[in-house]
């Protein structure tokens, strides 16, 4: 496996440096096994094209998301107001997450409780190295010439209209985009929205998850792109479900970036 730094805060500010950018790693990130896989395709990359980054690393608590929709809004400001006074402290300007509920949580809610900050998706930024020429792509690699589909994340897309950046970046590769009936403002949930990726669904004739992979399979896609970790979970299970897993990968848009770089 090869090496690759990542830097924190702390160690930057001691040595009397600031990067770039804050990569805010989000819960998953840091602790789901598989998509810990992505927060290393996404470092590789930033450590390749020489961005400057760091991250807050023991001092990163979760933004707070989950408990506000859930409806515990005390729960919720304790938490945000806490990475507010670690990130004020440092004088972060710039933030790039992974996590759409993340993104929309630091980007859209934290400035009304003093946390302002330039906050970029990681398909935004990925496609702004993309156009700078950071990053020349080689075509594709193991998915050259295969169909692949995007699944639009609720708090990419409707909640902030980030719907050509992911789409960009799958077109630079040398791959055939296949959108699926419902996308972009028409998209469909993955199930996991509103806290609901922490409990089990309602009873009802048909899980979220497997009516979206549904429309997935439906494109003839051999893998679905997402860029969102909540959405990477429930369309592996929505896949599983269908016992297609020997046949369709789901992956993130920035492990498909690295797997074209060799990295």
């Amino acid at each position: 496996m090869s090496t690759y730094k990542v830097p924190t805060m702390a160690e930057m500010a001691a040595a009397g440096d600031s990067p770039e950018v804050l990569f805010w790693v989000g819960c998953a990130g840091s602790f789901d096994e598989r998509y810990k896989a992505v927060t290393q395709a996404f470092v590789k990359i930033l450590n390749k094209v020489g961005v400057s980054f760091a991250v807050l690393g023991p001092e990163e608590a979760c933004t707070g998301d989950p408990a506000r929709r859930a409806g515990n809004e005390f729960l919720f400001q304790m938490q945000a107001v806490a990475n507010i006074q670690v990130m004020n402290g440092y004088n972060i300007k710039k933030v790039v997450t992974a996590c759409p509920h993340c993104f929309n949580t630091i980007k859209n809610e934290y400035p009304a409780l003093g946390g302002d900050y330039q906050v970029i998706h990681h398909s935004q930024f990925l496609q702004s190295l993309i156009n700078e020429g950071k990053i020349s792509l080689k075509g594709g690699g193991e998915f050259k010439g295969k169909k692949i589909t995007f699944h639009d994340s609720c708090y990419l897309g409707r909640a902030n209209d980030v719907y050509e950046a992911p789409r960009e970046i799958i077109k630079a590769l040398d791959v055939e985009l296949v959108e699926m009936k419902r996308c972009k403002t028409k998209g469909l949930c993955c199930g996991a929205g509103g806290a609901q990726m922490f409990k089990e669904p309602e009873p009802g004739k048909k899980d979220i998850n497997v009516e979206r992979t549904e429309e997935a399979l439906n494109t003839g896609a051999t893998t679905i792109a997402v860029g969102c970790p909540f959405c990477l979970t429930m369309m592996t299970d929505g896949v599983k479900n269908k016992e297609k897993e020997n046949e369709v990968n789901v992956v993130d848009l920035a492990e498909l970036i690295a797997k074209d770089q060799g990295l």
